[in-house]
């Protein structure tokens, strides 16, 4: 019982200090993974538009790093900028959102990238708090 438990605390232990030593990979790697996403958005139900739709309205941001990033994408051609952009659903028509100048007042104009990773900064010292608590309690 006590090998398992030291185990667990160094299994903990070393997810931590991973975490920490790659946290500017997973950024990048996160960055990344988010132009793919929108690069490939579209309205079907694919699990990595929803992801994005989601974000944007739980976070109230567009695009990665501004609401532009839309611009050079396949389906800003075809609909303009996706409706989980829009700060008013009620006042959000489609002729706005592909108008680049009418859609930059209707909009989120800040991008997901940096409130993501704010977003996660912020909370991972609870998680650390969390984890180290509980590799305390197993000691």
């Amino acid at each position: 019982y006590a090998m398992l438990l030291s185990l667990i605390f160094l299994i903990v232990l070393v997810a931590a200090i991973v975490g920490f030593v790659f946290r500017h990979e997973i950024k990048t790697n996160f960055e990344s993974n988010l132009e793919l996403a929108l690069k490939d958005y579209n309205v079907t139900a694919d699990r990595h538009s929803e992801a994005v739709d989601t974000i944007q309205r739980t976070l109230h941001c567009c695009g990665v790093q501004n609401y532009s990033d839309w611009e050079r994408t396949e389906y800003f051609s075809q609909k303009g900028i996706p409706r989980s952009c829009c700060k008013n659903q009620n006042d959000c028509s489609e002729d706005d959102l592909k108008d680049p100048n009418k859609a930059k007042l209707k909009v989120f104009v800040d991008g997901c990238f940096f409130l993501v990773t704010s977003t996660m900064e912020s909370k991972m010292s609870v998680v650390a708090g969390i984890s180290f608590g509980i590799a305390c309690f197993q000691v």
